[in-house]
């Protein structure tokens, strides 16, 4: 019993490494060549008043929830997945696939690559990709290679900082 307590220990251990995300505070907007909707280009404080804690924990300063505790893990209902910062439209259930990581994992995004923007990131001694929301520079999560989809990508994203909306409401705005 104690090797099984031992081996399922280090697998969550490796598996929250694979998605966990600085805790660096500098936001999007500072960041050289990055252009963000000046809409959604608010201060700490606007952005505290909007958000909950935790969102602007994971949206503001980059941080990540616990594994397999986000509310959009094990969410396969079809509808549209939007940033819960400033509700625009990302992923969509189609997209959706479960990744055994602990997140909401996706294959790619709506767009082909307009509303998700793709950052280096070596915090943590690796090197990632960040994935951030392109209209208010929201935190999302990581983007891997593993995918097991014809895209060969893995959108490993916190529940927290996006929103669900089901299929019959997808359209309509926030």
């Amino acid at each position: 019993m104690k090797k099984i307590l031992i081996a399922v220990s280090t697998f969550l251990m490796f598996s929250a490494a694979s998605c966990q995300t600085s805790t660096n505070t500098k936001t999007i907007n500072s960041t050289p060549g990055t252009t963000m909707n000046s809409d959604f280009n608010k201060t700490d404080e606007e952005w505290k008043k909007i958000l909950t804690e935790d969102q602007y924990y994971v949206l503001r300063q980059k941080g990540t929830e616990p594994a397999y505790q986000g509310k959009y893990t094990m969410n396969f209902e079809k509808g549209m997945y939007t940033c819960a910062g400033c509700g625009y439209e990302l992923f969509t259930s189609d997209q959706k696939f479960e990744s055994h990581c602990g997140w909401p994992s996706f294959d790619n995004e709506i767009g082909g690559g307009e509303r998700v923007k793709k950052i280096k990131d070596v915090s943590h001694g690796m090197i990632r990709t960040e994935i951030i929301c392109a209209r208010c520079g929201g935190h999302l999560g990581h983007i891997f290679d593993d995918g097991p989809t014809k895209t060969g990508q893995r959108y490993c994203v916190n529940s927290l900082s996006i929103n669900f909306k089901p299929e019959k409401d997808a359209g309509k705005t926030k």
